[in-house]
């Protein structure tokens, strides 16, 4: 018997979730890309319908600094989910590869150890171009998806608690 958590919503229809919370931590490196990301984000809680208050949006400095700041948030429990947003665009150096690995593993194991989702919205890419292209570029915009699947998320969380 199906319980209808798993899978997404049909497009154009997300679930209405009471009273939900939610904050943004944008990354303040690649700043133009972040911001774009959250922007897209904001736009999707607006045309949803949630009032204005139901994010809030928090920076840091870079990238490696989003697990930190989402384990804070997460610990003073006034939110339903976490989004973070970072740009690591691809030097000559492996510093590219220490830092994805870092936010990677750390947003892995927030979600693996904690309650609350945490949606990960960090561009990992070649080129500033590529982060362009996803940041309301051609591509798109993955802000816009990683506030979708917070609602998702918060949903199939709220489901799984009442089953």
């Amino acid at each position: 018997m199906s319980t209808g958590i798993a899978g997404a919503a049909p497009a154009g229809q997300l679930p209405k979730i009471e009273d939900l919370r939610v904050a943004i931590v944008a990354a303040r490196w690649n700043g133009h890309i972040t911001s774009a990301l959250t922007e897209g984000a904001l736009g999707v809680f607006k045309s949803e319908g949630y009032p204005a208050g139901t994010v809030d949006v928090f920076h840091v400095p870079g990238a490696v600094e989003l697990t930190f700041a989402a384990s804070q948030l997460i610990e003073a429990s006034l939110y339903d989910a976490v989004i973070v947003f970072g740009c690591v665009i691809r030097g000559g150096t492996p510093h590219f590869d220490y830092v994805c690995q870092s936010v990677t593993q750390g947003v892995t194991a927030l979600n693996a150890d904690c309650d609350t989702p945490v949606i990960f919205g960090v561009l990992t890419v070649d080129t500033e171009q590529d982060a362009i292209d996803r940041a309301g570029g051609p591509l798109g915009n993955k802000g816009a998806e990683a506030a979708e699947a917070a609602i998702m998320m918060v949903d199939f969380k709220n489901k799984v608690s009442n089953l």
